[in-house]
């Protein structure tokens, strides 16, 4: 026992040292954005399971430490949650950076914000998540109409496109998760390849005011978002079912979200819809079934310092044409125009046969970003689509189920992407863009191809910037150069080559005479200048102002430029022009808002001025084997349209509210002293809604859509010579159909299943009194009315 304790009195003082606690870390909390100080930060320490706060300079003393591993987590309001590990052998210290401007930013969030605007003087408006749910079972087209100025130009119900303020197709840039979409979207009948279940954020910008997407945008941008990351530990989903009766159609979507504290994160969605025949008040429209199934996978890790992400999403769509719009000859457009009811009506079935589209479309998305430390934010992404698309018409022997049209669009982009933001009330945005296009023709259709085999490069470079004058005074400045190469291979027929004086100017194009035919290689560069400038004023906090100018350049498409067939289904011949230059835009609009706790307004108004604006309009006839058929070429003009858009909220009692939104556009043909055709009518909506909060968030409104006649538009009726009744005709092709006036109801409730799970129930009825009417907007009001009556359920439950 001495011996040992003789051992204990010599090893105690060793232990004791050992075991001496006694360091000090000093620790200095600074924000990476523009170095300041952090007060009031939270400074967990876990091993000891204490707490510390910085003070006035940001700084923070922990004591008595011994020698190890520590770790502490950060964390500030508005600032992004760090965890960090120090190794204490001494006295330390260390400074640690958190970003306090995160949600100004714009950056990866750790709480749920406000939407946010992509820009500061456009003319911008936001749809968020509870509204687009309501158009689960519907289209992104369909969805826009919400923000006033915002129409569409449909083929049927099932093809929509956006139209902004009179402009659509090419004229429009979509973007879907920060990728421009290239989806043969020169075509009127070529509805955007998105799935409005994968949104959860719209905003729309009318004009070309954000220049970082593109100088071409002369009717307008839409961007599309997905969910935002959140950097907490969470698994959170949402499951929609939804039936219609007009169509008897269903839909479910589905999607998945797992995210950490860390930044990782990943994601499915997944959509089914199916209708069968849509039906009128009176009649079936037959062939008018659509399906479409999509999917979507998003992964990555997002801080705010840096990240990646991977997307992919895929989506195909079916869509039926009307039967009866399938016309033989102008003797068979004639007599559908003459007709109260299509020339083919067939019982309900879910079978979608010819003439019909099947479009699938393949969206790939790397992104990485860098955040640098008193500087900015560099982003890196490439991106690359496939989109194929078929299209069938009624065909006999052996080529009825060959397609008529066959095309498919590959697209790879490489973008890079410059955010100098350390002077929040001073930032500069640049970047390049660099594109490369291969669309290919498939001449095995057995159809004269109407697009030829093309490969196109694109090349982009923009500034951007923004200054925040005062407290009430922003202005916005950019500039953008864009330099297109499109490289085709055609064959032309020689008549055709010689009746457009092309032997005289394109000579040196044609690469092959082959007899009937030349086989040509045409390549056109095209140098475009976009510039775009704005101020945003807060005159008080009720009332504020933006005015906005833009200048825009678009190039024509493919389908100006080398169209050369019959459109079977248009019943008509379309001739592009291979001397079309660019459309010259400039456009400007002003803002004015009133905002009050009872009552807002919100009231646009712009003016655009295009030089060589590029439209289809008919010119004549041409006799074919299959008989007399309308021509409609490609020509150009100087344009101008303008208008007003106005929406208005007052809220009556604390549940009863009342809107409105009402647009006027109207358009002129400078040159010829006409209406522009395609231009939509003056429309306005009134929206009665009651809610209550305390029975389950129940809301139930009444809309009132008013669409007037449209009596600016241009009259390029014709007459033709109908062989079977020898006899002249006038082929009415331009006179609009009367006003319409329709009622629509919808009314939803959530309810709290458990402590994270609710269920949404939502009840709509569309065109409540059944009124039969046709939309001038419509491809397909010649041959029939627009839709009855549709009773839509749906079911959102999210956990």
């Amino acid at each position: 026992m001495k011996y040992c304790a003789y051992i204990v009195l010599f090893i105690l003082p060793f232990f004791g040292y050992s075991q001496q606690c006694d360091a000090v870390f000093l620790g200095e909390i600074r924000d990476f954005h523009d170095n300041t100080p952090i007060a009031g930060a939270t400074v967990y320490i876990k091993n000891l399971d204490k707490y510390k706060a910085s003070d006035e300079n940001g700084k923070f003393k922990i004591e008595n430490l011994c020698k190890g591993d520590i770790t502490l987590v950060i964390s500030h309001i508005g600032c992004e949650t760090k965890t960090v590990t120090f190794t204490i052998d001494g006295d330390a210290f260390k400074t640690i950076e958190l970003e306090h401007h995160i949600e100004e930013l714009n950056e990866v969030s750790v709480k749920t914000t406000l939407a946010k605007k992509e820009t500061t003087t456009a003319q911008e408006t936001v749809i968020k998540s509870n509204v687009i749910r309501k158009y689960s079972n519907q289209s992104l087209g369909d969805a826009l109409k919400e923000v006033p100025g915002v129409s569409s130009i449909n083929t049927g119900n099932a093809i929509v496109k956006p139209m902004i303020n009179g402009m659509h197709s090419s004229r429009l840039l979509i973007l879907n998760n920060n990728v421009r979409l290239q989806d043969q979207e020169w075509g009127i009948e070529h509805a955007p390849n998105v799935d409005i279940n994968s949104a959860n954020q719209i905003s729309v910008i009318k004009g070309s005011g954000a220049l970082a997407y593109g100088g071409d945008a002369v009717g307008g941008v839409v961007v599309i978002k997905p969910a935002k990351t959140y950097l907490i530990d969470s698994l959170f989903g949402k499951t929609v079912f939804g039936g219609q009766t007009n169509g008897r159609g269903y839909n479910v979507s589905t999607s998945l979200n797992k995210s950490f504290t860390s930044g990782w994160f990943a994601s499915i969605q997944g959509s089914i819809k199916q209708n069968g025949d849509f039906e009128t008040p009176d009649y079936v429209l037959t062939n008018t079934g659509f399906k479409s199934n999509s999917v979507t996978l998003q992964a990555g890790k997002k801080t705010f310092e840096s990240g990646f992400e991977v997307y992919y999403n895929y989506l195909f769509n079916e869509i039926g044409i009307l039967r009866a719009s399938h016309i033989g000859n102008i003797a068979d457009l004639v007599t559908a125009i003459n007709s109260q009811e299509p020339l083919v009506i067939e019982d309900f079935s879910y079978d979608i046969n010819s003439p019909k589209q099947e479009v699938t479309h393949h969206l790939v998305k790397a992104l990485y970003y860098k955040r640098f430390k008193n500087f900015g934010k560099l982003n890196l992404q490439y991106d690359y689509q496939n989109n194929q698309r078929f299209e069938y018409d009624i065909r006999v022997g052996d080529d009825r189920d060959k397609a008529a049209l066959d095309l498919n669009l590959q697209t790879h982009t490489l973008m890079a992407d410059v955010q100098l933001d350390a002077n929040l009330k001073r930032k500069i945005n640049f970047g390049i863009l660099g594109r490369y296009q291969n669309n290919f023709a498939n001449p095995d259709t057995g159809v004269r191809r109407l697009i030829p085999d093309y490969d196109k490069y694109d090349l982009g470079t923009y500034v951007t910037s923004e200054w925040e004058l005062n407290d009430n005074t922003t202005i916005d400045a950019g500039l953008r150069y864009d330099f297109n190469r499109i490289d085709a291979k055609k064959f032309y027929q020689t008549s055709r080559w010689e009746e457009r004086s092309y032997d005289e100017d394109f000579a040196d194009l044609v690469i092959d005479d082959l007899g009937t035919q030349l086989l040509t290689n045409p390549v056109f560069d095209y140098h475009n200048l976009s510039a775009a400038a704005g101020i945003s004023y807060e005159i008080n906090t009720e009332n504020s102002i933006i005015a906005n100018y833009s200048l825009s350049s678009r190039p024509p498409n493919p389908s100006e430029l080398f169209s050369d067939g019959l459109h079977h289904s248009a019943a008509r011949i379309e001739l592009g022009d291979l001397r079309l230059g660019q459309e010259i835009s400039n456009r400007f609009s002003a803002s004015y808002k009133l905002s009050k706790d009872s009552f807002n307004v919100l009231l646009e108004v712009f003016y655009n001025r295009i030089n060589d604006f590029m439209y289809l309009r008919p010119t004549g006839i041409e006799q074919t084997i299959r008989g007399a058929f309308p021509v409609w070429e490609f020509e150009k003009t100087d344009a101008a349209l303008y208008g007003v858009d106005l929406s208005a909220n007052y809220t009556i009692t604390d549940q009863v509210q009342w809107s409105n939104k009402s647009s006027y556009t109207k358009g002129d043909d400078i040159n010829e002293n006409i209406d522009l055709i395609d231009i939509p009518a003056f429309n306005t909506i009134n929206t009665i809604t009651y809610s209550n909060e305390n029975w389950n968030s129940f809301s139930a409104s009444l809309k009132s859509e008013w669409v007037f006649e449209q009596n600016n538009y241009p009259d390029f009726n014709f007459e033709t010579f109908i062989a079977t009744t020898d006899e002249m005709v006038l082929v009415d092709i331009s006179t609009p159909p009367p006003a319409f006036h329709l009622l629509h109801f919808y009314s939803e409730a959530t309810f709290n299943l458990c402590e994270n799970t609710n269920l949404n129930i939502g009840l709509s009825v569309n065109n409540i009194f059944n009124t039969s009417y046709r939309a001038y907007l419509n491809r397909l009001r010649y041959f029939a009315d627009d839709l009855g009556r549709n009773i839509t359920l749906q079911l959102q439950l999210n956990y």
